[in-house]
């Protein structure tokens, strides 16, 4: 047996990423809009669909009045045909219109939302596993899904609405202009106030609470998180008491901050109906006016009156768009957050190829870690040498360093000194993913998804034949236990591996890491809480079915490791 040193003040668990920027972003809502710019040629005949949907209806009510008044004269059929047939075409055309705008929008939108999901999940891809200990879980999945989400209320629910409304009140106030000048400019006046100031009230006033709102939803997801994945360890503890008051008093806050939020959008949706109401009094009353001076005929008196009245309809939906605008800008900044975060490890410019089959040794020599600039060594000055095709046992007790190890094998976290070399080739000048491809397997925090045991082996290798899918689960003595099951391969094993033992997921994981079939073999902790006696079993079948593998096993347990080619040890002194 021989020893190599280490000095760790604590597991790769602590917090060893960058933080992710926490500095406000000038243009958040910007950057997210450039990440949906590729889609804008499916976007942008939503938006026109809209704007003519709106335009239609408002033209439909001011035609409409015009031919009912029109009609009053007892004019000649020929003089009111064409206003017949305006009116047929575009109430058929508002409807046509505002299919076009649903069909189309939805699509663009979810298009959009899917491409950008993608892009956000392969932000996270650099940042796993270190980068992401700066988010707690339900915080990240909450950026993951709702924060995602609101690149298309973004879409449907603020630009399209925007976009539609200011069609309608450019196009009203210009009539009216044409019809009544003075008319016009009272128009525009009120449409400003209602379609500009009173949203932009609505965001001023929203900025903050769309800000606590949000950290609230974080914190109860987070809660949730803990709540449902660690309720078994809260309850040894006896702070599940405590946890569920905490749910409680977030999910208060957040029914508190809605109440606030409805409010005021309530309030400016009145104050829109208000000034709806004096445009409509007061044009109104100058095209009376003009009317009785000679200067107005009553077509045109009926067109201003209705006009003013239906320009303002398209402006309802603005408060509530201001409102989730903050909301946007919000998660806009949480997601940059996300993806504007420095990774742990930095990819080089001119990634040096490495082999992808054969037999492959390592060799690592005076390697330094630390999880801070200014912490102490994780690791100092430790040396290893694993050649192709021996079994090499890494023991040590917790906190020594043995996993901080194998993140920077896996080249998850940097190494300040020392040389990591693998096929000859110094591993900080190889890219991660071709690391990964060649060094892989279980990791301490390898995770069971709730699907069909296939399944989960085949994320090894989704090509894996049905005797590829045996041969490994043989070789992790698991395959009696399979084939035994009512369903067989085709059984749910439960969120992280629910409805099996502890000795049956290590093995379910034992038999996806062989399955992957790296050149290196890597094996973090494969008997985690696991009995004695199980732990023993379990070793001894890994190292049996590694037999002529290049294998690092990583490990705390000192019994079953008899078939091991060198056992080392890893300690926290120094050299």
């Amino acid at each position: 047996m021989t020893s190599c040193t280490a000095a760790a003040p604590g597991p790769l668990a602590s917090p060893a990423s960058p933080s992710p920027r926490s500095h406000p972003r000038r243009h958040p809502t910007l950057g997210l809009l450039r990440h949906l710019l590729p889609y804008w040629r499916r976007l942008l005949p939503a938006a026109l669909a809209a704007a003519g949907s709106d335009l239609a209806g408002a033209a439909l009510m001011a035609t409409a009045s015009w031919l009912i008044t029109r009609a009053a004269e007892q004019p000649p059929l020929a003089s009111v045909s064409l206003a017949i047939v305006a009116v047929r075409a575009l109430a058929l055309g508002r409807g046509a219109l505002r299919y076009t705008d649903r069909l189309l929008g939805h699509d663009g939108v979810l298009r959009a939302v899917a491409g950008f999901r993608t892009r956000v999940y392969e932000g996270l891809v650099p940042l796993a596993p270190a980068g992401t200990l700066a988010f707690r879980g339900g915080d990240l999945l909450t950026r993951l899904v709702d924060d995602v989400d609101a690149a298309q209320d973004l879409l449907l629910r603020v630009l399209i609405p925007v976009a539609a409304a200011c069609a309608v009140a450019a196009a009203a106030t210009g009539t009216a202009m044409a019809l009544l000048p003075q008319a016009g400019v009272l128009l525009g006046l009120l449409l400003a106030v209602a379609g500009l100031l009173v949203p932009a009230l609505v965001l001023a006033l929203s900025r903050r609470t769309g800000r606590t709102e949000k950290a609230a939803r974080a914190e109860l997801a987070a809660l949730t998180v803990d709540l449902t994945r660690g309720a078994a360890d809260l309850a040894a503890y006896g702070a599940r008491g405590r946890t569920h008051d905490r749910a409680r008093r977030a999910a208060s806050r957040i029914a508190a901050l809605e109440r606030r939020g409805a409010l005021t959008t309530s309030l400016a949706s009145a104050v829109v109906l208000l000034c709806q109401g004096a445009a409509t009094a007061g044009v109104t009353w100058l095209a009376l006016r003009a009317h009785a001076d000679g200067a107005l005929p009553a077509v045109r008196l009926t067109v201003l009156a209705v006009l003013a009245l239906v320009a303002f309809e398209a402006l309802v939906p603005l408060p509530a768009a201001a409102r989730r605008l903050a909301e946007v800008r919000v998660s806009a900044r949480r997601l940059a957050d996300v993806l504007d975060a420095p990774p742990p490890v930095t990819e080089p410019l001119d990634p040096a190829p490495l082999p992808t089959e054969g037999p492959v040794g390592v060799e690592i020599t005076g390697l330094r870690v630390r999880h801070h600039p200014d912490a102490p060594p994780a690791l100092q000055g430790v040396s290893l040498r694993l050649p192709p095709g021996r079994r090499i046992v890494l023991v040590g007790a917790s906190g020594s360093g043995k996993s901080t190890l194998i993140a920077a094998l896996m080249r998850f976290v940097p190494y300040e000194a020392g040389s990591i070399r693998v096929a000859g080739r110094e591993l900080r000048d190889c890219a991660g993913a071709d690391v990964r491809g060649l060094i892989t397997g279980m990791t301490q925090d390898a995770h069971v998804f709730h699907a069909t045991l296939r399944a989960n082996l085949l994320l090894a290798r989704p090509g894996a034949s049905e005797a590829e899918l045996r041969v490994a689960a043989r070789r992790a003595r698991i395959l009696e236990w399979i084939e035994g099951l009512p369903d067989g391969w085709d059984t749910l094993v439960g969120g992280d591996g629910a409805t099996m033992s502890g000795g049956q997921r290590q093995r379910l994981l034992l038999a996806r890491a062989l399955l992957a079939d790296p050149p290196v073999l890597v094996l973090d902790e494969p008997t985690e809480g696991l009995d004695p006696d199980t732990a023993a079993d379990v070793l001894a079948d890994i190292l049996d079915a590694t037999r002529g593998r290049t294998t690092l096993l990583v490990t705390h347990e000192r019994s079953g490791l008899a078939g091991a080619d060198a056992v080392v040890t890893l300690d926290r002194a120094r050299h």
